[in-house]
């Protein structure tokens, strides 16, 4: 009697299934092909854009939504370097993902096959695990592989290439190893004894404030968050894909009064963040102040500056235990710290009060903060921001505020230019419940602009806005300031586009705007479209954000 047969690529589709992976981003490719038909007998969706970046970045972008990997495949050569602008945005954003890459067939090894490169070798830099698949009897257990190696320390993506003749040939069902239980929890609880030391200091700080990073959405540590801070009346900072973690209007939810606070602060505790550009490389916290520093990898804890104390584990568990650590205490800090709270909110209220007449603003061309400001009070509680650009998403970074955990995505770190339509992509798919919004630069969407279309195809509707002021703004300010304005407009400046036409032309909804007081009602009528739509804000190009006017992310 023989035995059942089985292939590469259904063994790739068996693998997945047994992750939990309901969908695939892909852009189609002869070494790849035998991985749809693998999943279409496994009930795996296949959702195909029109160009790998975007499938990269919607893989991640998947991940960051469901707290599950997500999974891109691409065909050799071409596919898989155009995909590695999506995997290294993951990479540095800590985001779990697997992206599967062709490759010429192992009997034509070294002969010169199409679109053979040496993908590992080129993805090995940035990714957490990069093998190539030897065997057909290997393909699912090196998927799996590849997934657990997501999980290691802080979270990141895999890669795995599968030379065409492994996957497609056949093997006996018997003989290939398809792993189903492999995956144990990797949440690490912290060092008791740190826990003791950290409830020790929350004890004796009268001037607390804690940042929380990306890591608390990564490990759903949400709730654990918000007990830390309320019950022991610690002021709270947000960023990344944490913004959201407290509702604007909490008593401890703090925005326009950071770099106050981390002036001023006596204790300041890092969750999830490292020390990089965006934290000024550590040098913009007090340096008489106590600093914690939680993380999920030890590499990050105390990189480019000295700490008091660095707490390696699961940020949840370490702020549950360390909440509990510093209640069960007779004096834990609370109930002195009134007046540092009020501090900040007088600091805060000052700074939005300044600002407010440019978010009221009716100048035309429309001030980027009236944009910002017309977007943050279009949000619900259920909508999903998404900023991708650089200067107007840099004005939205001060404005909007999310009003649910884990309903804000932008690229991470890398600071990459075209995740918005990806990443509206993998949020509406994976929770069409949810109203998806992405603001837009003109020039980040020009790069992955197309899957607009794919957007439309598959019938998954989103707000699009574009802030349109024709240039690479963030790019033109460092130029006019650094060489003049007569050399202000070398190599950033782009086409007045009437994106909204785009729009209709893809089979969306489609408008433009250009006086302020018409922001609203077609922001609503988008609501109300059901489509894929586009909004095309044009924005006056003079003005600039005040984080593009410092430059602050090249100091």
């Amino acid at each position: 009697m023989m035995s059942e047969t089985i292939s590469g690529g259904h063994l790739v589709a068996k693998a997945l299934k047994a992750e939990g992976v309901e969908v695939i981003y892909t852009l189609c490719g002869g070494h790849i092909i035998d991985i749809y038909d693998g999943c279409v007998d496994e009930g795996i969706e296949v959702i195909d854009v029109r160009h790998e970046q975007v499938a990269a970045h919607a893989a991640d972008g998947y991940a960051r939504i469901t707290g599950k990997p997500g999974c891109a495949v691409v065909t050799a050569g071409p596919g898989t370097t155009d995909a590695v602008t999506g995997v290294a945005n993951a990479f540095r954003a800590e985001s779990p993902m697997l992206l599967i890459g062709g490759q010429g067939a192992l009997s034509q090894h070294k002969m010169g096959s199409l679109q053979d490169l040496p993908h590992v070798d080129m993805m090995a830099p940035i990714t957490k695990f990069a093998a190539t698949v030897p065997t057909t009897e290997r393909v699912a257990d090196l998927v799996s592989m590849a997934f657990r190696e997501c999980y290691h320390g802080a979270p990141g993506p895999s890669f795995l290439e599968i030379p065409r003749d492994v996957l497609d040939a056949k093997v006996p069902l018997d003989k290939a190893r398809i792993p189903k239980n492999y995956r144990a929890s990797t949440r690490q609880a912290g060092d008791p004894e740190s826990i003791e030391r950290l409830a020790d200091m929350l004890a004796h700080a009268e001037k607390p404030a804690i940042l929380l990073g990306s890591q608390v959405q990564t490990c759903r540590a949400t709730d654990a968050a918000i007990d830390f801070v309320r019950g022991l009346d610690v002021p709270a900072y947000m960023n990344g894909s944490a913004r959201g973690t407290l509702p604007p209007g909490d008593p401890m939810h703090f925005q326009l009064s950071r770099r106050y606070a981390f002036t001023e602060a006596d204790l300041i505790i890092i969750v999830g963040t490292p020390f990089d550009f965006r934290m000024g490389y550590g040098k913009r916290l007090s340096p008489t102040a106590k600093v914690v520093q939680i993380d999920l990898d030890y590499r990050t804890v105390g990189k480019n500056r000295d700490i008091d104390l660095g707490i390696v584990g699961d940020p949840g568990l370490i702020l549950s235990a360390a909440a509990q650590a510093a209640s069960g205490r007779v004096e834990n800090g609370a109930a002195r710290r009134k007046e540092w709270i009020e501090e900040l909110r007088a600091v805060e209220t000052r700074a939005y009060e300044k600002r407010l007449p440019r978010q009221l603003s009716d100048a035309q061309p429309i001030d980027p903060y009236r944009l910002v400001h017309e977007i943050n009070e279009f949000l619900t509680e259920d909508t999903i921001y998404i900023g991708d650009g650089g200067d107007i998403v840099t004005f939205s970074g001060q404005v909007v505020q999310p009003k649910s955990p884990g309903h804000w995505m932008d690229p991470g770190p890398l600071g990459t230019l075209g995740v918005g339509m990806a990443f509206a992509m993998a949020a509406k798919k994976a929770r069409p419940d949810k109203e998806v919004l992405c603001l837009f630069g003109d020039g980040a969407f020009s790069l992955t602009g197309w899957d607009f279309e794919t957007m439309v195809r598959f019938d998954l509707p989103f707000i699009g806005v574009i802030g349109n002021n024709s240039s690479m703004n963030q790019i033109r300010y460092g130029q006019a300031a650094k060489y003049g304005e007569d050399r202000a407009r070398v190599g950033n400046t782009l086409g007045d586009v009437r994106y909204g036409e785009f729009a209709k032309l893809l089979g969306g909804h489609g408008e433009e705007v250009r006086d302020p007081a018409d922001i609203r009602p077609a922001l609503e009528r988008a609501r109300e479209s059901g489509k894929p739509s586009l909004i095309n804000v044009w924005v006056d190009p003079d003005v600039y954000a005040p984080g593009t006017m410092n430059q602050t992310m090249y100091k």
